[in-house]
Formats: C-alpha cells, structure tokens, sequence
C-alpha cells in the first residue's frame, strides 16, 4: 500500500502525531515472545505510520550466531505474523537497510565492543547521531549484568550531544527488598530520568482515557467522592492457564504477576488527585500520593482470596489443571487467581473500599475498572430494590466506557430497570487505535515519560503487596476453582461479608 493512501499514517491519527528523532533501539531478547509478538511488530508499525525517521535503526542483541540479514528475515516473519499495519514495501525497504544484529552472551564483554562499533557505524551512516535506547526484554535477574556491561563499554552515557536511555520491562523486582536492590543497580548506571519502566498497560488508550474522563467533563469529577462511591472494582481476567510457562509462573503468582504492577496502577489513576500539570513529575507525585495512602486489612483471611485453577472442561475442550501442567511442582502453593481488599486512607476515598482480582482459566477475558455508585436513598417506583448506578472503563478487549443507570418501565406501572449507556472507541473515532507498545516505545525515543512507574511507584506498591503475600504463605494452599468460573469461592465470599458481589463482565 502506497504512502498517499494509508489509513494508519500518523496524519490520519493524532494520536500518535509526533515523530522520533534520529536514534538507534537496541533490544536484548531478541528470541522471546514478547520481541516477536509485540516489539517488532509494533516497531514497524511505528515506521509504517511516519513516526519513525529515516536516521532509525533496530539493533538486535543476542546469543545467536545470525547475520544481519538472518535478523532482517527474523523481523520480517514477526512483522507479517503480528503487525497491525498492512504491509508496505517501500517502509520496508527503508526500515530494513536499518537492521543489525550483535551476536554475543549478557556477559560478554566482547560483544559489547561490537555493539559500540555498530552503533558508531549507525550513526555515520545511517544519521542515528549517537542516540541509543536499550530494551531490555530479558529476565530481571540479567538486568545488573547488562547495564553494568554497557557502562563498562561507554555506552550508558554520551560526551556529546546525543542521548542513552534504558528501557526495563516488568517484573521489577519480586519483593520491595530485590525493587530497591534493581532500582540502585540500574541508577548505578543510568540518571533516573533516561530510565523507562514499561507497563504496557499504561500505554493502553482506555487507560489514558481515564484522566480525560475524570479531569476533562464536569459530569464526573464532583461525584467523584465516598459521598456518591459505593466501591471499585478493578478486574483483569484470562481465559487462558499458564500456556508452557510454568517454569517463570510459579513461585511468582497471580499478585506479584498481575496486581503489584498492573492494577495497582489502575488504582492509582482512578483515585488520584488532579495532578498539578500533565508534567511527568506532577503525575508521577498524584500516583505516588495515592499509593502511599493506600491501607492494607489486617484481616487477610476474610478481605483477600486466592485459588489455583483445577482440570476441566472450558469452552468445549478438556485443559489441564495448574498443578498437572507440565513443569509444575505437583505441591506448588502458587496462586492463580488472586483477589484483595484495599482502602485509600485520603479526605476523597476513606470508607470506599477497592476490590482488586486477577486470575488465570476464568469465564472470559476482560479487564475493566468498575466505579459503583451508592443506591438512591428514595425510590420513586413500586419497587425498592433498584440497582447500584455504575460507570464502568473497559480496558480491553472492546475498549471503552459503559454507564448503567436505572430507566422506568415502559407501561402503566412505575417499574424501574437497569439499562445501559454505552462509547467504544472502534464506534466513536475513525482512527485506529495503536497498540499499547507503539504508543510506550514512541515515548522512549521522544523522551516522554510520563507513561511510566517511577522507582517510588514501584517500591509503595511493593510496600502494599508485601504483607499480603507473606501472609498468604502461612495459611496453607489456595483453593480450587474449576475452569470457566470466576474463581474461588472465598472471592465471592471476600464481597459477600461487606454485602457486595463481584460483577459478571
């Protein structure tokens, strides 16, 4: 498809309308899922939409003994498997002649050499000026060996002009211990500010939304208080298990997997204040603010709940329990399904309490942020039982916002029921959404970060994990719950104390 009649060019979407500036994006794991499924393509995508310069090239670091064009037919297999582009040769063309791979261990010292002779080749002939960004997409327990290489090669900090940045993907840490110990390895090396914590989820457009929402319409942010706010719940749901990946899962689990990072954050936007400004720092501190006032139950037999998938039958076809997958300790205490109570101890939410759940082999997918309103004290109608309003953000996979409210009847009576009011970004804007990693990796060659968890993000969130986990290591194995369900029965029972119940998305 020819430049003149792309719908995904970045003119056609503002969303995305700011260029790159000439740099090189060099991306260790080069061999895992998330580069193939997700990195690669969403790079390309970038490119085929304009928001790449021709100065840009993708460098490939890895243990394989590829040459450069054995990278150029890796990327292009994931870019046909994966993009969300149509293909366009002429982009690819261009995007290729920028591909280099660097052959070489984490530990490397050599290889490291070679990676600063091919970013100085770059840089001469393909105009990256000495901009580099390093991905790391590779196992936590690497990050202090591969930062500590590209510092001892000179490539963490430039003498010029030109920029170094580090990107980090989760997990960051398993603890707020090993967080602190990650965080000062990795500031060892780079300033704070050239360090990008990755949290897809923020780079979700439904997430950004939700300032828009709050801060943007005045229908929403008077209301926004434990005077109207009954409870949240913030849901993010699989139906899929573990999926070959017992070896990572276990011993980490549903919360250190799913809440520390991504839900928190999702708290931590639907609570804040109005920042000062959209300035990176100033949201940063309104997230901080709210992280630091949240309160853990000391009851944690009765506010939180945890479970393990059981064999079964799920949309039509037999899946294998958590426990018979193939890797797994047959007595692993791991969690799959992990669901908590929180409150946020601040003037705005005290009083309203923050259902949080997570968990693997449920009915559906779907993640969503679930505001639920207190009922009306007088009914008008012949009944007395009228629902709960709620205003309810999907994240994915139908990405927009829902009101529930309540309508009368048609007919003679005065009967009230539930009905919904409904915006999807796919019905209401003609732009295609980008993916979550277009968005976040732009960010990081722009210097943008306003999208990403800063150290103290990460260690108050650990803060509020911490307990719970310790806690749950002591009160014995988490309970089964059968494919397809919505979990356990102590996740309905956790609700059910308060006299709430879960929603069924």
């Amino acid at each position: 498809m020819s430049e003149a009649v792309n719908p995904l060019r970045s003119s056609d979407d503002g969303r995305l309308a700011r260029v790159a500036g000439p740099s090189a994006l060099v991306l260790f794991g080069v061999t895992g899922d998330l580069a193939r499924k997700k990195l690669l393509p969403a790079i390309y995508d970038l490119a085929n939409r304009g928001l790449m310069p021709p100065g840009f090239a993708l460098v490939g670091f890895g243990r394989r003994s590829w040459s450069d064009a054995d990278f150029v037919e890796v990327v292009r297999e994931a870019v046909d498997a994966h993009a969300r582009t149509p293909f366009d040769a002429d982009v690819w063309e261009q995007f290729r002649t920028g591909i280099r791979f660097v052959s070489g261990a984490f530990d490397d010292a050599d290889a490291y050499e070679r990676l600063s002779d091919t970013l100085a080749e770059l840089a001469r002939d393909r105009g990256t000026e000495g901009n580099a960004a390093f991905y790391l997409s590779i196992p936590p327990r690497s990050f202090q060996t591969v930062s500590a290489h590209l510092r001892d090669a000179g490539l963490a900090t430039s003498e010029d002009a030109s920029w170094r940045r580090v990107v980090i993907e989760k997990p960051f840490g398993h603890d707020l211990e090993s967080a602190r110990e990650l965080g000062a390895a990795i500031d060892d090396v780079f300033p704070p500010e050239h360090v990008f914590r990755i949290d897809h989820y923020l780079g979700k457009e439904t997430v950004q939304n939700i300032l828009a929402l709050r801060f943007a319409n005045v229908l929403y942010e008077p209301i926004w208080n434990a005077s109207y706010i009954d409870h949240v719940q913030i849901t993010m749901a699989e139906d899929i298990g573990v999926a070959g990946r017992a070896g990572y899962y276990d011993g980490i689990g549903a919360a250190r997997d799913v809440i520390q990072n991504h839900l928190l954050q999702l708290l931590a936007l639907t609570a804040m204040e109005r920042p000062a400004s959209a300035d990176p720092d100033d949201l940063r501190a309104a997230k901080e603010d709210v992280l630091a006032a949240v309160h853990v139950p000391d009851d944690l037999a009765s506010t939180t709940a945890r479970g393990q998938y059981s064999g079964g039958w799920q949309g039509g076809r037999e899946v294998t329990g958590f426990l018979d997958e193939d890797g797994m300790a047959p007595d692993s205490r791991t969690e799959t399904f992990a669901a908590i109570t929180l409150s946020v101890d601040t003037d705005r939410w005290r009083g309203v309490p923050f259902y949080l759940r997570t968990g693997k082999r449920l009915a559906r997918r779907v993640t969503e942020i679930a505001v639920v309103f207190k009922k009306s004290a007088a009914p008008l109608g012949e009944r007395d039982d009228i629902g709960a309003n709620a205003l309810v953000i999907r994240v994915q996979p139908d990405e927009g916002v829902t009101i529930r409210f309540n309508s009368k009847v048609p007919g003679p009576g005065r009967d009230t029921r539930e009905v919904t009011m409904d915006f999807g970004y796919s019905h209401a804007f003609t732009e295609a959404s980008p993916e979550a990693y277009e968005r976040l990796i732009l960010d990081v060659l722009l210097g943008d970060p306003p999208l990403f968890p800063g150290q103290r993000e990460v260690e108050l969130s650990w803060r509020i994990l911490d307990p719970i986990v310790a806690g749950w290591q002591s009160a014995g194995a988490p309970e089964q719950y059968s494919p397809g369900r919505w979990g356990p029965p102590g996740a309905e029972r956790m609700l059910s104390r308060d006299g709430r119940s879960w929603r069924q998305p």
